[in-house]
């Protein structure tokens, strides 16, 4: 059952960060609400696996989480990570933030417990967010903006 949790959680549209804007109107509610919803029970181990994690970085003192979100504080924003998609809120609005992953070989973070990804995925966005007045893309300085 583990396998096909897992399968199902990977092959959502809900882990499309590029969903939101491409994807047809009536298809945007079902994105939502599996980008943002509920957890599936993969990422309830997740969220518990992270919660013993956080606490010993250096971002530890940013960091909150709540039943389905690593909240982080910025500089600029406070961000909500979602456990299950690893899709990004922005407070006060719960505005998208689209951060798309780079895929250079040789810089994933390796965690030897997790088979998707995900986790090291919100790890990395943690940092990034948490340090928000250093970002220096484009594409993700105008979205924090606005």
């Amino acid at each position: 059952m583990r396998d096909v949790d897992l399968f199902v959680a990977v092959a959502s549209i809900a882990v499309d960060p590029r969903f939101a804007e491409a994807g047809p109107d009536a298809l945007r509610d079902t994105w939502r609400s599996g980008a943002f919803g509920a957890l599936p029970p993969s990422a309830e181990v997740r969220r518990d696996a992270l919660a013993r994690l956080i606490g010993r970085t250096a971002i530890a003192e940013r960091c909150t989480m709540t039943d389905r979100f690593l909240v982080v504080r910025g500089d600029l924003r406070t961000y909500k990570i979602h456990l299950g998609s690893a899709n990004v809120l922005m407070e006060p609005n719960d505005a998208y933030l689209c951060i798309v992953t780079g895929r250079e070989p040789g810089t994933r973070l390796f965690l030897p417990f997790e088979e998707d990804g995900r986790l090291a995925l919100i790890l990395s966005k943690a940092f990034l967010l948490a340090d928000d007045t250093a970002i220096t893309d484009p594409s993700i300085t105008h979205q924090i903006r606005g």
